[in-house]
């Protein structure tokens, strides 16, 4: 059993530090890259999306500009415990709408329907709620009354409504993660550990794996809507990056 909460401030650092561990754990499920642990480029991606998911906590005060809530799924025996987050974004001119960002549960919790009851949280609040997912989850968030709007790389575009939200939505720019002292660490490490060639073909990888998942979308969106759908206007994201992240 479990038991849902919502906040919209930062969680205590002990909430924090679990919702980081599923997000190392988890990062292939929930990062847009879709990076396998067997690629040697996996580390880096780890403490990229973690960083991520951490500032948009830290965002939860104000201080970046952002809009930033948390649902948390609690274990009802031992409520210090989470079994499963989800981080979403409202959207700026539309008070009814919303954006999921991250979502996790513990492997040892799922099919128990904690899913279900962080996503009935949000939409409790936000009706029009938007997310991206790879297309082998497309059938879950369809089981829990999405629609497939359109591919966008990798992931495919799904929305409570049968269309986006006309609303702006702020998001953190990650391109000075990726630039970062500490990215730069890593992968320096993981060059001086594997070699130049073995990083290459990582890279390499990695890029095949995203082809693969980008042709999975297509094929799906083009099932679910028609050919026609992947070159239709599908109301794309009017995004808004928050001023330059300071890693």
């Amino acid at each position: 059993m479990f038991t849902i909460t919502r906040l919209e401030n930062p969680p205590p650092e002990s909430i924090k530090n679990q919702i980081m561990q599923m997000v190392v754990d988890y990062v292939t499920d929930i990062g847009m890259a879709g990076i396998l642990p067997s690629n040697p480029l996996y580390p880096l991606y780890q403490y990229g999306v973690g960083f991520e998911v951490n500032r948009y906590q830290e965002a939860m005060d104000g201080s970046l500009g952002l809009s930033v809530e948390l649902v948390l799924a609690l274990d009802a025996e031992d409520p210090a415990t989470v079994v499963g987050f989800l981080l979403y974004l409202p959207y700026e001119d539309d008070p009814q709408a919303c954006a999921v960002a991250y979502m996790a549960v513990l492997a040892s919790r799922r099919r128990q329907g904690v899913a279900r009851g962080m996503l009935a949280a949000m939409l409790a609040r936000y009706p029009h709620a938007e997310l991206a997912c790879f297309a082998s989850k497309v059938p879950c968030f369809e089981a829990l009354g999405f629609q497939v709007l359109g591919a966008r790389g990798p992931q495919v575009l799904m929305n409570s409504h049968s269309r986006s939200s006309d609303g702006r939505l702020a998001v953190l720019d990650v391109e000075p993660i990726y630039r970062s002292e500490q990215v730069q660490q890593i992968h320096a490490y993981l060059l001086n550990r594997h070699g130049r060639r073995a990083m290459i073909d990582a890279e390499k990888s990695r890029d095949r794996n995203l082809d693969r998942l980008a042709r999975q979308a297509d094929a799906l969106v083009a099932e679910r809507l028609g050919e026609g759908a992947l070159n239709a206007d599908r109301r794309p994201l009017r995004l808004v990056q928050a001023p330059g992240t300071e890693v």
